[in-house]
């Protein structure tokens, strides 16, 4: 029996997304039949709450009165958002009539499944797998995340290898479905981050608490991806390499933390190095601060208590490769999941 939605909310983030919300928007309003559609507006200035008043009056609004971020904001935003079941989406998504149908049933037949995303193609070539989920997301064995459909640069075309079922490591934050209740028992995203890798510590924290991670290929959307900040960024570098180190620092067991550990920061800093030879000089020095950031900040101790890391059967949980995705992409050429 085909589940229907009224007690789902389709909750978008935005921060000066004007141009995204007046390509995307109209989809999100017309093929989510059922949804509640929000949208929580970090403290634009580009005239987005101005638009959504006058174009979109059956869209809810939640004002936040400065830039939370991407965590917080969705934290302090959820708040307020009466639901079964959240969808995080970014603004920069496109979808089609009954995208969201696929996803719920499936969470409907398993209260063991916290989390669950569908596939991400990207919106300019809509027959590649994109960046920022692709196929579901997973983790090697020193904290790397990547895809099903996407090692780093690399992107898969699209031929239906990813439209199955299949349990994941983590889900991506760009089109992301979750149980209310799970999202608020475990805290919600970790405010600390900021931006960048939250979501894999979200799944990560619920997979420590017993729940399921959960890809669900039968359901497709499009993703244009980087509108925030652009890949060679120093500050999405530090973002990355910080929220990297420290999701490891909270959510590893105590027998992998400290070779994990020591492993994944002698390979940041020989990333550090190939920046800096490569001219990128803030970047390298993006690494290097990000790492000071992670030990200097007690913060992720008491996170680590909450995460529950001792309950973690790390790296043996699903979606983990227990080799190095960087020795398989950059040592021995490999280019997709299939030949891992």
């Amino acid at each position: 029996m085909a589940f229907s939605t009224p007690h789902t909310a389709v909750v978008i983030l935005n921060w000066n997304g004007l141009r995204y919300l007046q390509q995307f928007l109209p989809s999100v309003v017309a093929n989510s039949s059922g949804c509640e559609i929000i949208v929580a507006d970090n403290a634009s200035t580009d005239g987005s709450v101005a638009f959504l008043q006058a174009h979109f009056p059956q869209v809810r609004l939640i004002l936040l009165p400065e830039n939370y971020g991407f965590c917080e904001g969705y934290n302090r935003a959820l708040r307020q958002v009466q639901a079964s079941y959240y969808v995080l989406l970014n603004s920069d998504v496109d979808v089609p009539p009954g995208w969201t149908i696929p996803i719920l049933n499936l969470m409907e037949s398993d209260a063991g499944i916290a989390v669950c995303q569908p596939k991400i193609n990207a919106q300019q070539h809509p027959c590649f797998l994109e960046y920022a989920g692709a196929g579901g997301g997973m983790i090697d064995a020193v904290g790397y995340p990547f895809c099903r459909g996407r090692l780093f640069e690399t992107l898969e075309e699209d031929y239906g290898q990813y439209n199955d079922v299949q349990e994941i490591f983590w889900a991506t934050g760009a089109c992301l479905f979750v149980r209310s209740e799970v999202y608020h028992t475990l805290g919600g995203l970790e405010p600390e981050f900021f931006a960048h890798m939250e979501e894999i510590d979200f799944c990560w924290r619920a997979q420590n608490a017993g729940y399921k991670v959960m890809y669900n290929g039968h359901s497709q959307v499009y993703h244009v991806g980087g509108g925030t900040l652009h890949k060679s960024n120093p500050r999405k570098t530090f973002l990355n390499f910080r929220n990297g180190l420290a999701l490891l620092y909270k959510n590893l067991p105590a027998r992998e933390l400290f070779p994990t550990m020591a492993l994944r920061i002698v390979l940041d800093w020989t990333a550090a190095l190939r920046m800096l030879l490569a001219g990128q000089q803030g970047d390298a020095k993006a690494v290097l601060d990000a790492h000071l950031a992670v030990f200097r900040k007690r913060h992720y101790w008491r996170s680590r208590r909450k995460a529950q890391p001792h309950k973690s059967n790390f790296p043996y949980m699903a979606g983990v490769y227990r080799g190095s995705v960087v020795w398989a992409y950059f040592v021995r050429q490999k280019r997709t999941v299939q030949e891992l």
